[in-house]
Formats: structure tokens, C-alpha cells, sequence
């Protein structure tokens, strides 16, 4: 599965490449790389590391700001395990059972389509500020105590900094994190993590 979403994201990427060098610098392609954690709780631990393709879309440029579009196909590593067993009430259906199975250590993979916005404040000619929201559909292959597997949302808010050397701009990016099925699975208490993510893109 890894491997097609690896693919399939490579051949949108060229076809969305070779479109944009037909526009005047409106579009920047990139990769990125983050990490994260729960914030602390003693219900449950969840630690992350994910990587992400990018693709920016300037909209619009202002005297003072810019907007973009951001498109991100994501790949998502996590580990998680239930700390609080009494999470699983006895009113579930076979309780004990699935106690013992979800305070199992779990690897989850996680496959996501982040569809964001940017609003990007320049700093002189190197420097930037940007804010970033995004949403996206994603695919998540294990079942916990906190959220079935299959269809969920991702919703990520970010502050981010870059600078631009040249052709290429280079990200730090901290940001909160919170996935969640929006109530479409029998469970849905979701995820709330902290992230930073490092990333670079390459001006068309």
C-alpha cells in the first residue's frame, strides 16, 4: 500500500510539474519531514514521525502578503497504546477482550491528502512568516480504542518560518495536529498531537 501511495504520488507530481512551468512562478514543489507526540495525558501514548510531498499554488500577491494553496500527499508512522484500560467501558461490547487487545503497543499507518492555506508575510527579500490551516481525507489501518480503522480527517494549524536561498526556500514549522472520523466510525475520540516539521521546496 506504501508502495502504490509512493507512486501515485510521484505521477501527480510530474503531470502537476509539467503543468507549471507553462505559469510565471506561481507554483513550488517540495518535500518535508516531521515528528510529534501527544500532548501529555495518562490515558493514552501516541508518538509520530510522517513525511510529505508538497505542492504550493500561489494565488494571489499583495503589496504586503501573499496566498497560497497547499497540496500534500502525507504518509503518516505512529505508535500508539492505551495507558488507561478503564477507557473501555463495561457497557462495550466484550470489554475485557478488547481491553487486553488495546493496551497493546500498536503501529499505525496513516495516508492522507492535506489540502491547506497559506497566508505568507515576507521579511525583506530572504525571509518569511507564513500562517498555514489545512484539512484532508485520510486512510488509517488499525483499529483502537480511540478510533476505528479506515475513513478519518486530519486538521493541522501551523506557524511556520522560511527562508529562501536562491530557487529553494527551507521550512521549520511548528504544528497541532488533530485526527478524528467525524463521528462516520463506531469510535471517535481521535488524536491531538504537537509537531515540528522541516521541510524544502524548489521555485518553477
Amino acid at each position: 500500500m506504501t508502495k502504490k501511495l509512493l507512486l501515485v504520488s510521484a505521477f501527480l507530481f510530474v503531470c502537476m510539474s509539467a503543468n507549471a512551468q507553462q505559469a510565471d512562478k506561481k507554483y513550488r514543489i517540495g518535500l518535508s519531514y516531521g515528528f510529534g507526540s501527544e500532548f501529555n495525558n495518562k490515558d493514552y501514548t501516541f508518538e509520530n514521525h510522517f513525511y510529505k510531498a508538497q505542492l504550493y499554488y500561489l494565488i494571489k500577491e499583495t503589496k504586503h502578503f501573499q496566498y497560497q494553496i497547499l497540496i500534500q500527499p502525507e504518509i503518516n508512522f505512529a505508535k500508539h497504546q492505551l495507558l488507561n484500560l478503564y477507557f473501555v467501558k463495561p457497557e462495550t461490547h466484550d470489554f475485557e477482550q478488547k481491553r487486553e487487545e488495546y493496551t497493546k503497543l500498536k503501529n499505525i499507518h496513516e495516508y492522507v491528502m492535506n489540502v491547506g492555506f497559506v497566508v505568507r508575510k515576507p521579511i525583506g527579500k530572504i525571509y518569511s512568516c507564513y500562517f498555514l490551516g489545512s484539512i484532508g481525507p485520510m486512510i488509517t489501518d488499525t483499529e483502537t480504542e480511540r478510533m476505528s480503522k479506515g475513513f478519518a480527517f486530519a486538521d493541522v494549524l501551523a506557524l511556520g518560518f522560511s527562508a529562501n536561498v536562491k530557487a529553494f526556500q527551507f521550512d521549520i514549522r511548528p504544528s497541532l495536529r488533530h485526527v478524528s472520523n467525524a463521528g462516520l466510525g463506531s469510535s471517535n475520540a481521535g488524536y491531538n498531537t504537537k509537531n515540528i516539521e522541516f521541510g524544502i521546496s524548489y521555485q518553477l
